[in-house]
């Protein structure tokens, strides 16, 4: 009876050398390292082809590749609202390396302790530039050259994955099929850039055979953000639509507003990063797990040994109790910390746009008054910090939670479910009684005063239709013995309430660790919380950069600026392209001179005679001009 623990352990200890033997010919720290040699040459091609839109000397020759030249950039993380979801899945293709990162298990050099920070800093910029061509070959204008370089990129990613995986499926921890579980995500969203830069070479060769015609440049307002400002200037309807129970209770989806590829990339990437957290964690539980097997096998030897009649048995009984339970409620609180942190990741999105759309209207009454003009500088890094600061939150608020349900979870064990299962059924239910009467005394204590005081201690209302009765005391005398009697009785219920606050303070706080749009500070102290100030910075950057009534206004001008242009090419090209014989400039320019004087009569008051010297007097041309236009 006593030897199928020892098999067992003896099974898995030969499943893990069995396991620990298999390396593979493919080393992915290493091949991250040489994985920057192509995503140079990508980056270098790309940025050739790029043209520069401005120069300022056209007759500049000091650049040897003249306008050809331009450090192109991965995506634009503001105001990105096209191919959401590909960048989304280029981001969830870094979860691996994120959670290396985070664990801070990789390390590109070997510097001393005190430069931590810096190797952590080299590591990071090391993985997103091997991953920099993902996002360029999405975003870059050649969509036939990129779509072939992307495609490649991730072809190379792809196979080497499949490769690890393939030649050693099985982990040291969770036995078969480990690294299938590691990866598959990975797998997934490089198997869909794979598919993406397909269908991108695919269009891309329409377009260039001339079956297909070229698709417009990126438009400067979204159709989304036009339809939000023709919703405002309409009138509201009379009548409410109704809406379903998923629409009040849950989410109710907005046609007018889109999330930018900022939040929905590090909503994938958080999903991902989730995911592994939870399955390295699991693999941690397995290996503590195994241990404690272990232990427990040699204390029920000392058991068998002294016949159960040693001093110490009651003790290990105990402790042998304590880690099954320990063990029991820590599995089972797995899938309820993980729910509750998957349900962040979707509220902070509801929230994300009910606080845009209150500072389109202009609202800030949501916020803490400190934060109603914050530093345009700390906006603008808030931006670069929101995504990975929101990924680590998640990442450590699951952590902290599950060892809050799991705490939560060994007090109902042993409060509820142990007295019963050790027959002190009706001892724990006494003691649970006395406890709630006990708390029901003092709540109704609290409540009686409550009652007292507004039935005795105060003056009738002034009007029946008043909700309340005036601030003003009533029965003086009988108050001071009441406040009197009852101040030594309220320094006890003082210490309970106390010791409630801090009780509710911390399971609260520790319960919001991980949303990062709500802070967990006392009113007051709202600066000292590094992630909801982010939170704050990133919302008022989005807002002055991509508040639908700004834009639109801005695409207002632009266009009326290009009509503008337009209309003056055409003026000037139907006059230079006339089917006559050849005009000289000098007949041109009379032709104009003329074609002016007609449209302002009043300039040839103004102009000089031939006789004159000097050149006309424009001050007053201009003026003659403003004046006629009037």
């Amino acid at each position: 009876m006593h030897r199928f623990p020892a098999e067992m352990l003896s099974t898995t200890s030969r499943t893990r050398q069995l396991n620990g033997t298999c390396v593979s010919s493919v080393d992915l720290e290493l091949f991250l390292h040489y994985s920057l040699i192509p995503s140079l040459f990508i980056i270098l091609v790309l940025s050739v082809l790029q043209r520069r839109e401005h120069r300022k000397h056209r007759d500049d020759t000091s650049h040897l590749l003249g306008n050809h030249f331009e450090i192109i950039i991965p995506l634009d993380l503001v105001g990105t609202f096209s191919n959401r979801w590909s960048y989304g899945i280029a981001f969830g293709a870094t979860a691996s390396k994120v959670m290396f990162l985070f664990s801070e298990g990789y390390q590109p050099l070997q510097i001393p302790q005190w430069a931590q920070a810096f190797v952590l800093l080299i590591g990071g910029m090391e993985v997103g530039l091997s991953h920099f061509p993902f996002f360029a070959c999405l975003s870059s204008e050649f969509r036939l050259l990129s779509s072939i370089l992307g495609f490649g990129y991730s072809l190379i990613w792809f196979a080497v994955t499949v490769l690890y995986i393939t030649e050693c499926p099985h982990g040291q921890f969770l036995g078969r099929y480990e690294t299938v579980l590691f990866y598959w995500p990975s797998l997934l969203c490089l198997a869909f850039l794979l598919g993406r830069f397909l269908h991108m070479f695919v269009k891309a060769l329409r377009v260039h055979l001339g079956w297909e015609l070229q698709m417009e440049e990126k438009p400067f307002l979204e159709v989304h953000q036009a339809q939000h400002v023709k919703r405002l200037l309409r009138k509201p309807p009379l009548q409410e639509i109704k809406k379903s129970w998923f629409q009040t209770r849950i989410y109710e989806w907005d046609p007018c507003f889109q999330f930018p590829s900022r939040m929905i990339g590090t909503t994938v990437l958080a999903f991902i990063c989730l995911y592994l957290f939870i399955i390295i964690e699991f693999c941690v539980f397995v290996y503590v797990r195994d241990e404690l097997d272990v232990f427990e096998g040699e204390l029920e030897s000392y058991i068998t040994s002294v016949n159960q009649t040693g001093t110490l048995t009651p003790v290990i009984l105990q402790v042998k109790e304590l880690m099954s339970v320990t063990k029991g409620v820590w599995l089972v609180t797995i899938l309820p910390a993980s729910l509750t942190c998957v349900s962040y990741l979707f509220h902070i999105l509801a929230c994300y746009r009910k606080h845009m759309k209150r500072l389109w209207a202009g609202n800030k009454h949501f916020l803490p008054l400190k934060f109603h003009n914050p530093s345009s500088a700390e906006s603008v890094v808030a931006i670069a910090r929101y995504s990975g600061w929101q990924i680590a939150y998640i990442l450590w608020g699951y952590l902290i939670i599950h060892v809050v349900q799991s705490l939560c979870g060994m007090g109902i064990m042993y409060s509820l479910v142990l007295p019963v299962i050790h027959n002190q059924g009706l001892e724990m239910l006494q003691g649970l009684g006395i406890g709630i009467l006990t708390i029901c005394i003092v709540l109704g204590l609290m409540i009686l005063q409550v009652w007292i005081a507004a039935t005795f201690f105060l003056q009738p209302k002034m009007s029946a239709a008043d909700r309340q009765k005036p601030l003003a005391l009533n029965n003086r005398k009988v108050f001071h013995n009441f406040n009197y009697f009852l101040f030594f009785y309220n320094v006890l219920l003082g210490l309970g309430a106390c010791l409630s606050r801090l009780l509710i303070s911390c399971i609260l706080g520790t319960w919001l660790i991980a949303r990062i749009d709500r802070t967990i500070m006392q009113n007051g102290y709202e600066g000292a919380d590094m992630g909801f100030s982010a939170w704050i910075g990133m919302l008022y950057v989005d807002h002055y950069h991509t508040n639908p009534v700004l834009v639109s206004f801005c695409n207002i001008l632009i266009t009326g600026h290009r009509e503008r242009r337009l209309q003056r090419a055409i003026k000037y090209w139907c006059l230079n392209q006339s089917a006559g014989p050849r005009i000289s400039t000098r007949s041109r320019t009379r032709w104009l001179l003329l074609q002016t004087l007609v449209n302002n009569p009043r300039l040839v008051m103004l102009r000089k005679s031939r006789s004159g010297h000097g050149s006309w007097d424009f001050t007053q041309i201009l003026l003659a001009c403003s004046d006629s236009g009037r």
